[in-house]
């Protein structure tokens, strides 16, 4: 039996490779969720009611951009 890693010692870089190979496993989504809750430089944006709102979220795009490093993603405007 494999034994799980410690959540806790794994960076969220880490952590986010190991859910996304372990989809099954909620303990390590869950250890990822709060991770990104305790962010210092975390922004909240509230829910989007159309594609159009994100147009309203500029630095949003950029951020998506960047954690991306794909410099086509765009709004839709």
């Amino acid at each position: 039996m494999n034994k799980k890693p410690d959540f806790k010692t794994m960076t969220e870089k880490e952590l986010k490779t190991y859910i996304l190979s372990h989809r099954e496993d909620n303990e390590a989504f869950y250890a990822y969720v709060d991770k990104v809750h305790e962010r210092k430089n975390r922004v909240v944006y509230p829910p989007l009611n159309t594609l159009e709102d994100m147009e309203k979220y500029p630095e949003f795009i950029e951020q998506l951009r960047r954690d991306s490093g794909n410099p086509s993603i765009q709004g839709q405007g």
